[in-house]
């Protein structure tokens, strides 16, 4: 019982202390001498690198797609008119492309999760070195429960994506794998990582379920980011979600191309946004990483 309070009231004190770096570093504009750029860069390249090839190889990289072009009549959109032969595996049966493309996706943003709670806990972590390796343990014993957490969440959350994207004009009755497919795709991207590394939102009212609900407020409702860490998790989010919905306009042309069956367009378009938006959010970080060592070296060298 004792060591379930002190996990609790660990746990509890690293996400005060958490907020209450977050907003120091607001006001002093320390958010870049922690963070490994480096690596940083060189994950959002590899993460980035694979997300372009999960959408547009992993689908033709299976068998299973020589049936789905025997099946290429079921599709909604004519086949008299001429396509290139890479989009031919990925156009023929939109429900196995976003399958596959799903499974890619979790895989990644698991892998990709991982790296940004890493670096959440090592930026939330305060106080010697001796109090930061006791948090850490404490965080680290509940990471598989928080990873299941986010998982939940994310399966939670496509459902209200699917209900939406009905809301706003999807088919009700018809295209169903189709749609919730794309409303778990766009679920993954945005959800799991916010979920694994700030924890889920909840309306319970202990200190720490609060301090994480106003942290998600703040990043995705008022959209106040205060370090690179809640940049790479808040850009590719928003960016994800705006892709999805511009992808729907090529959908509603007349030009009757197989790429535009439900709901490649908006599955793609999420892919281009969540990626165009993760690169979008290492170069405002590193911008601003540059501009302030340029400014502690020019106060450096005028207390010199």
């Amino acid at each position: 019982m004792g060591k379930k309070k002190l996990t609790l009231k660990s746990s509890s004190t690293a996400a005060v202390q958490s907020n209450a770096l977050a907003d120091d570093t607001a006001d002093s504009s320390q958010d870049s001498s922690f963070f490994p750029f480096a690596r940083y860069t060189s994950v959002v390249g590899v993460n980035s690198s694979l997300m372009v090839f999960v959408g547009l190889f992993l689908p033709r990289s299976t068998t299973l797609f020589d049936g789905a072009k025997s099946n290429a009549s079921t599709q909604a959109t004519s086949r008299d008119r001429p396509q290139h032969s890479f989009l031919e595996p990925i156009t023929a049966n939109p429900v196995s492309t976003l399958v596959y493309v799903c499974l890619g996706v979790i895989v990644l943003q698991a892998w990709w999760s991982a790296w940004l709670r890493d670096w959440w806990i090592d930026y939330s972590l305060k106080g010697t070195r001796d109090d930061k390796k006791m948090q850490k343990q404490s965080l680290d014993r509940r990471k598989l429960s928080q990873l299941g957490k986010a998982w939940i969440f994310a399966a939670g959350t496509s459902v209200f994506f699917h209900a939406v994207t009905v809301l706003l004009g999807a088919p009700l009755f018809s295209y169903v794998p189709q749609t919730y497919l794309s409303a778990l795709l766009l679920a993954v991207l945005t959800v799991v990582p916010p979920a694994y590394t700030f924890g889920i939102p909840s309306l319970s009212s202990d200190t720490e379920s609060l301090l994480t609900r106003l942290n998600w407020i703040r990043m995705f409702a008022e959209f106040r980011i205060y370090n690179p860490i809640e940049r790479a998790v808040v850009y590719p989010a928003v960016g994800a979600v705006l892709g999805s919905w511009l992808g729907v306009i090529p959908i509603a042309l007349d030009w009757d191309r197989p790429w535009q069956a439900w709901p490649l367009t908006p599955a793609y378009g999420a892919l281009v946004g969540y990626i165009t938006a993760s690169l979008a959010a290492l170069t405002v970080s590193g911008i601003k990483a540059l501009a302030e060592e340029h400014l502690r070296s020019l106060r450096d060298s005028k207390q010199n």
